[in-house]
């Protein structure tokens, strides 16, 4: 039983300390792509850490669960966790974990499902603004012209994704400019970012009262955006896609005294202007190497007795 709630100590101790510790240094800003596989992995760690937590409760609280976890398990290894010692706390404690990975299933199929009703509904709309020609199929053309009198570009998701942009963004976009929106909107679909937003999603509201979920959604929302930024950067320079996101964004308030929704593009576009100098390549591989051993503390923590018993 001490196993389970180790486990829980431990997610609940990062759940807390993640978001401090990844929201202090300025790497993050140098490095998104490699910031965004680090939160994935502290997530994972915390969500493994409650799941096996949930596991060894159940196997302390049922004997019919603790067959199934512990059959090919020799008995010398069942006893090294001293099963049954706790079989009423163990009982509420495994169904809490089991409620609380009910929940997070059902937010994740909620944001899913909202989702795809958003993007139904502008595709429905792009149709009532840029009908199909006779013989073209809906969603067959990766690229869609709408008229509009407020630039702007943006990347619709989906079995048949499609590139989406504005009659005013065509007009007020030059030429290389255009060229880098397009990039920026294609860095977003081949990372499949609109799952990384989803899931953050879901667990933000789904716990809100969870330290490392809330920053885990606030944290994709930004990422993604300079991880984008970044691939249209490479192809066609930094100076152009900031550029971009000026003609694009100075008619909406963004750039005044006042906040707005859209309040990270100012940082985006100094950042593009005035651009840290990346990590050296080693930095980024032992970033990337300490942050996949994350998941595998809360493992080490499980199976540490029944290794001693073997042992």
């Amino acid at each position: 039983m001490w196993v389970s709630l180790a486990l829980l100590l431990l997610g609940a101790l990062a759940s807390v300390l993640a978001p401090r510790l990844l929201s202090r240094p300025d790497w993050p800003e140098r490095e998104p792509v490699v910031a965004l596989w680090v939160w994935q992995c502290v997530v994972a760690g915390v969500l493994l850490c409650f799941g096996l937590s949930m596991t060894f409760s159940a196997a302390a609280a049922w004997q019919l669960v603790r067959g199934h976890v512990f059959a090919p398990a020799p008995h010398g290894v069942v006893e090294a966790y001293a099963l049954g010692a706790h079989e009423p706390w163990a009982a509420v404690l495994a169904v809490l974990l089991a409620c609380g990975g009910l929940w997070t299933g059902a937010m994740l199929t909620r944001e899913i499902h909202r989702a795809r009703v958003r993007r139904r509904k502008r595709r429905t709309e792009h149709l009532v603004r840029s009908p199909l020609l006779p013989g073209e199929e809906p969603g067959s053309e990766p690229l869609a012209v709408l008229e509009g009198e407020r630039p702007d570009a943006w990347w619709l998701p989906g079995a048949a994704p499609q590139l989406v942009i504005t009659t005013a963004a065509l007009r007020r976009l030059k030429g290389r400019q255009l060229d880098a929106v397009l990039a920026h909107e294609q860095g977003h679909a081949q990372a499949r970012h609109d799952w990384l937003r989803h899931c953050s999603g879901a667990l933000a509201n789904g716990f809100p009262q969870v330290p490392v979920f809330a920053a885990f959604r606030d944290e994709m929302h930004r990422l993604v955006e300079l991880a984008a930024d970044d691939v249209a950067s490479r192809r066609f320079g930094r100076l152009t896609i900031a550029l971009a996101l000026v003609e694009l964004n100075e008619d909406r308030g963004v750039f005044g005294p006042c906040p707005t929704p859209h309040a990270q593009l100012p940082q985006r576009v100094n950042r593009l202007l005035t651009p840290a100098p990346r990590l050296t390549a080693g930095h980024r591989l032992r970033l990337t190497a300490a942050a996949a051993l994350v998941p595998v503390v809360p493992l080490v923590v499980a199976f540490v007795p029944g290794l001693r018993a073997l042992g």
